[in-house]
């Protein structure tokens, strides 16, 4: 299976969910290859993006890259909603000599709807079937002021409805265990938006799930990449695959 990697590079979660897929087809757990990695970002630009495309060279992955602020810096009479098909046209022209069978959409933070018909395209979505539609951000405080105990992630089809096109698989975790326990005590003590205001993403409980999360979604995007590659998932798949069980 011929896989190519779409990411924005933003930080430790994208870079971890490269690591752990080029690991599993390293142990062949995977049946496949990362044919390309693009990234909308231009060395130099960030820091993150700079340590992603290194660990890319260092495995001989061929890079692709197109920064999207230059783009629309250069093609500043036109907002982005109008650029944006056409920085995706450019994209599909850089790309025209691979072929792959599916695309992964990895920390990619921009909707591509046009890259969404030219590839079959994955998305690692932070939130279970029927949860939060946006962020991992938004996803998190979701959870906390829901008080939701379980979470989850998925992989779903990308489609031009931003993280709503049909669910290949998803898992569920706990957020109840003893070092969840007394972070979740804080809520009651202390309003949402008191804590938001006062710790944003520095809050404890916040970062508690953010971890956890990271961990999971690694697990869950390779072992759904594992199973599409030994046709144990289909991409036509109708019945959403409970992966719970596995990674747990």
């Amino acid at each position: 299976m011929k896989i190519g990697w779409f990411t924005s590079a933003g930080g430790e979660g994208s870079l971890g969910l490269f690591k752990s897929t080029l690991n599993a087809i390293n142990k062949r757990k995977i049946s496949g290859s990362i044919d390309f990695v693009f990234i909308n970002k231009d060395y130099g630009e960030n820091i993150n993006s700079d340590k992603f495309m290194e660990v890319v060279r260092h495995n001989k992955i061929p890079l692709i890259t197109l920064s999207s602020k230059k783009f629309k810096k250069y093609n500043k009479k036109n907002n982005w909603a109008e650029l944006r098909s056409n920085f995706d046209h450019e994209i599909i022209a850089m790309l025209n000599d691979y072929i792959v069978d599916i695309a992964v959409h990895a920390g990619y933070m921009l909707i591509a709807p046009l890259l969404c018909k030219h590839f079959i395209t994955i998305n690692i979505h932070p939130a279970l079937p029927g949860e939060t539609i946006g962020t991992w951000k938004k996803a998190i405080w979701d959870v906390i002021e829901k008080r939701l105990y379980e979470t989850g992630a998925m992989v779903h089809i990308s489609t031009e409805k931003v993280d709503e096109g049909p669910v290949l698989s998803y898992g569920r975790y706990s957020l109840n265990e003893e070092k969840f326990r007394s972070e979740w005590e804080k809520i009651e003590r202390l309003p949402i938006k008191e804590i938001k205001d006062k710790y944003g993403e520095d809050f404890s409980l916040f970062n508690l799930i953010r971890q956890k999360g990271l961990v999971f979604e690694r697990k869950l995007l390779t072992e759904t990449l594992a199973r599409i590659s030994n046709n144990q998932i289909s991409l036509k798949n109708t019945n959403p695959l409970d992966l719970s069980t596995s990674l747990s």
